[in-house]
């Protein structure tokens, strides 16, 4: 078993790329206005500015289907690290270090507080990917393994074992599916 050594803001950012990408796979639009997106900014803690308006909304939809793109690409290491390095270079990251009263620690910043939203996210995600690729984690951007469930997930298992998303409680309905079969063919 390989022992995890990304930083919390990696962790943290990769939860949201995920968390964004799902947005629109399970249940419908999830980020349909601006009250949803601040949710969604507020939960991942988001900090900087925020336009809130129509254009600002479209560009993170459009950076949730850049990101879609790379996790559905994932399991091709040259094609996501071209794409990976083209989000980098689109948001213009220029990485410095930086902590809040709110996260103490030191952690990395790719973007000002001033840019847009859609490309301080797509910075910053574009460097959690990065970290990924560079500790050859690559295989741990996975889609839900459930029948008829497109959900992405980032498996930071410690054994990459992780096979079902969070968003829709997958595993345990496959869980309880696969009982149900078990004790159907013992009786």
């Amino acid at each position: 078993m390989s022992q995890l050594n990304f930083t919390h803001d990696t962790e943290l950012t990769l939860r949201a790329a995920s968390a964004l990408v799902n947005s629109d796979r399970v249940e419908g639009e999830q980020l349909g206005d601006q009250s949803t997106l601040d949710a969604y900014l507020d939960g991942y803690g988001w900090t900087g500015r925020r336009d809130r308006d129509d254009n600002e909304l479209a560009e993170v939809h459009r950076l949730r289907e850049r990101l879609g793109q790379i996790w559905a690409g994932a399991d091709e290491e040259e094609r996501t690290v071209a794409a990976v390095n083209a989000l980098l270079s689109d948001t213009r990251a220029s990485p410095w270090l930086t902590r809040h009263p709110e996260m103490p620690e030191w952690h990395l910043h790719l973007a000002s507080i001033h840019d847009p939203l859609a490309q301080r996210m797509g910075a910053e995600m574009a460097m959690a990917l990065a970290d990924l690729i560079r500790g050859g984690e690559l295989r741990r951007l996975k889609t839900c393994s459930a029948p008829e469930c497109s959900a992405v997930l980032v498996d930071l298992s410690r054994n990459r074992s992780r096979m079902f998303c969070d968003t829709g409680n997958c595993g345990n309905r496959q869980h309880v599916a696969a009982y149900r079969e078990r004790r159907a063919n013992q009786g």
